[in-house]
């Protein structure tokens, strides 16, 4: 995969405190570009299906996000992982225990 920059998608409902802190954490790795969006119709981002096209690999916040995500764009996730981070919405936006916890789900670019 060298040359390869990963595109990681991040989801969460509204898309305004989780999503967007995993979206800012990632994007100061090198090779990696990350994009948040939300499952609400109200999100800052509402989640479309060339966001899911367009990415590598997917991570929602909570199991709800992903039955959201499976229902609506199951035919566009055949060969997308989607991975559950499990991180509750109690935290604001760039908190640094959210910061630390998104960091410690991703061992591989956080050692």
């Amino acid at each position: 995969m060298s040359g390869h920059t990963a595109q990681l998608l991040f989801v969460c409902s509204r898309n305004r405190l989780r999503s967007p802190t995993a979206e800012a954490v990632l994007n100061g790795v090198e090779a990696v570009t990350a994009i948040s969006a939300g499952t609400n119709n109200d999100a800052e981002t509402p989640l479309s299906g060339d966001l899911i096209i367009w990415a590598d690999r997917i991570f929602v916040m909570e199991t709800a996000h992903r039955k959201k995500i499976t229902q609506k764009f199951g035919g566009l996730l055949k060969d997308k992982p989607v991975r559950n981070l499990a991180i509750p919405d109690n935290y604001k936006f760039m908190n640094p225990d959210l910061v630390a916890i998104i960091k410690s789900r991703f061992p591989e670019y956080f050692s």
